[in-house]
This record gives structure tokens, sequence and C-alpha cells, in this order.
């Protein structure tokens, strides 16, 4: 078997190290312009050029988003970027638009080109479309069913890469190509400004029945509307597997640390289990309930078994599940005073029970009896944003895990 990658978000650099320090064989990023979530901090060229190195000295690959649905102003300006960003290292870029796709191949032909899942792949024919004209790598739509999928990688054999989406947000809109964030306030979801308004509260009522609250309904087809539920694959890596698919990928370059390490981290036990011994795999009840600890809305499995129903809709709340918070992150270890460095993220104190989730192996729990400052004297609370904390404890505990609590 090939080992199959698994692939996470990098919203900043900090995010982009605890995705590599728990798991992760890639990440996926965006510069300052041509991505689709322009409201993450993402990375400028020097911020690129950073993360491009750090990710190597890893052994592992990053990969620049330039997925915008281009104008004539984006078209001119992209080839100086794909030459920016083949010089920086990137190990491929991602696309949708067929435009952007013959810039790059102009302007960069040895950089490798991810068709992004905007651009709607859910037949064989565009797959094999795009692979006659160079593409290394599909990433699927999240509209693609694990027997799509199966027919897919079938016609084009085992030369192209398949990436499928296994856990996050799902957007209301066919592949993410929506326009309601446009009309109604004016920043457009197709050049990564989307204001979510598919999270906000909605009544419908026809014209001529004023006052009588209409269900909504959906044909056959899909138009798939409003709050959906979130994705989430992790009792499925078999099917995943054998359906063909190369990368795993994790949304969410618009989340916190938190989720970034907690969801990262399950997949690569998961996956790392699966793949050495497929035959004998089981599946661990705990990496589902650690996933919980993550913020999300309720989950489902997508289109991957079929097309979602009512039960994938979330009608009564757009907002997240959110049971535990990230309020520290462990910097250093002393074995000879046993304690824990932590850096403060959020305020914490004395007598809470918290949780420290390390890169590997189960969470600890402790209750918080004592703490120290940076001058190693007692304090009751760490009220202070990124304020030094010590904290006693007997055993070591790797850096750079994360502190959370409920």
């Amino acid at each position: 078997m090939n080992n199959i990658e698994l692939l996470a978000p990098a919203g900043n650099f900090e995010r982009l190290q605890v995705a590599c320090q728990y798991g992760a064989d890639a990440v996926y990023m965006a510069g300052k312009k041509f991505g689709l979530r322009a409201f993450a901090e993402n990375f400028d060229e020097d911020g690129i050029e950073r993360a491009v190195e750090y990710v190597h000295s890893l052994g592992k690959k990053v990969y620049i988003t330039v997925n915008v649905f281009a104008n004539n102003d984006d078209i001119d300006a992209l080839g100086d970027y794909f030459k920016y960003i083949y010089k920086a290292g990137a190990d491929a870029a991602i696309v949708s638009d067929l435009g952007v796709f013959s810039v790059a191949r102009e302007n960069a032909p040895d950089l490798p080109i991810h068709i992004s899942t905007q651009a709607n792949t859910v037949n064989y024919a565009a797959a094999k479309m795009w692979q006659r004209l160079g593409a290394s790598r599909i990433i699927l739509a999240r509209e693609a069913s694990m027997d799509d999928i199966k027919r897919i990688r079938d016609e084009v054999g085992d030369d192209m890469e398949l990436e499928a989406f296994v856990h996050g947000a799902m957007c209301m809109s066919y592949s993410g190509r929506c326009l309601l964030s446009n009309f109604m306030t004016g920043r457009g979801a197709n050049h990564g400004e989307c204001a979510q308004p598919c999270r906000w509260n909605y009544y419908v009522m026809e014209e001529k029945r004023p006052g009588e609250l209409m269900q909504l309904m959906e044909d056959d087809r899909g138009t798939y509307v409003f709050n959906a539920n979130d994705l989430c694959m992790i009792e499925y890596i078999p099917q995943l597997a054998q359906a063909g698919i190369s990368s795993f990928k994790i949304e969410g370059r618009m989340k916190t640390v938190n989720y970034t390490a907690t969801v990262t981290k399950q997949y690569r036990e998961a996956l790392d289990r699966y793949q050495a011994d497929p035959d004998n795999y089981t599946f661990d009840p705990y990496w589902a309930e650690e996933l919980d600890k993550a913020s999300h809305r309720p989950f489902s499995t997508g289109f991957f078994f079929g097309k979602p129903d009512h039960n994938s809709q979330c009608y009564d709340s757009s907002v997240y599940m959110r049971d535990y918070g990230f309020i520290g992150k462990v910097l250093d270890y002393d074995e000879e005073r046993h304690l824990i460095k932590i850096e403060q993220r959020n305020h914490f104190k004395l007598g809470e029970n918290v949780e420290i989730m390390p890169p590997k192996g189960k969470h600890i729990v402790l209750t918080l009896t004592e703490m120290l400052n940076e001058n190693y004297e007692p304090i009751t609370v760490a009220p202070h944003p990124q304020m030094t904390v010590y904290i006693p404890y007997g055993e070591f505990v790797d850096k750079n895990s994360i502190m959370r609590r409920k």
C-alpha cells in the first residue's frame, strides 16, 4: 500500500508548526492574495519562505492555495506570483480556474498543480481532462460519493493523486461556489471574503401567505442550503483508503491551534494504525471522543455514502460546539525541578481541572494545586496573555503539548 498523506490547514505560522508537530505529512496555506480564505492571517512573502523552510526541514510538504475565481486584473498579476512561489520552494499550487492553471503552466512549468475542490470534480471525464492538461493531483469536490471516487480512481489509474476532505466544515453551496455573501454583504466568497451568511438565522415565507413559515425542500440533484453539519470521517479510514484516496484533507485554515492539534492528531493515529495492519485494523472510540473536544458543528459523513438528507443540516443553531478551550502551550519541561513551563493563552487559576494533550499518546488530566510565575514565585491565577507559568508535575511532558480546559 502506498502511504496516504495527511494534509492539515495552516492559517498562520503557529498553526503550521502545530499541524506538523501533531502529525501532518503536508500543510496547505495561502499568501496574502489569490486564496479563498482572505480573513485568515495568511503569509506575506517573507512568511511563505520561512514556512517552506520550516516544513521542508521536517521532511514534509507545503502547498499554496491560488484558488480564486480570477478576474482580468488577477490574471495580470498572477504570472509573477507563480514564479515567486516556485522559487520559494512550494511543493505545489492549488488552483481552481482554468485561466489560472494556464498562467501557472506558462510561468512556472515545473511547479506541480493541484486542482482545487472549487473546480467541482465529481466525474472521471473531468478528472481525465485535468490529467491530460498536466495536473498532478485533483482535490475532489465534497459532493463526490465513495462510489464516485472509486470509479474516478479506476479511470485515471495510479499516476493521478486524488485528495478528499475528510473532516471539517461543509459549505451550503456546490463545492463552495456561493454568491450569498457577495449579494448580502458585498464580500465575495469566490475571492476569499465570505461572510458566512449561510450560518445566519432565516425564515422563508411565500409572498401570498404572509406570516406562514415554509419548509425548505431539496430535490435529488442537490441544493443543500444553509447550515450544514460538519464532516467527520474518522470512523471510515478503511473505506477512504480502499476507494483510492491519496491524501486525507482536514478543513480549517480559519480554526484555532486547539482545533488544528486535536484533529490532526486523531487522524494521524487512526491512519497510522490502519496502514500498519489493514487486515486487523480496529477503530478506537477515544479518537471520536477527542474530536468532540475541538470546536465543531454536529458531525455527518457528507456525501460519501449518499446525498445528505435533513439530518445533515443543523436547523436550530449556527453556533459551534466549544466544550473545551485552549488555555496554554507547553514550552518546555524542567526535569530537575519537575516543572512544566507553560505559555498562557487564556485565563486559568488554581483549583481548576485541566488536560494536557501531547503530540503523541493519551492526554494528561491534572488539577492545578500550585502555580509559579516566571520568577518561580507562587501565584493563584494566570491572567496575562502569553505570560510564563510553571506547573509542578512529576513526569516528563512533551514540548508543544496543548493545555485545555472544559
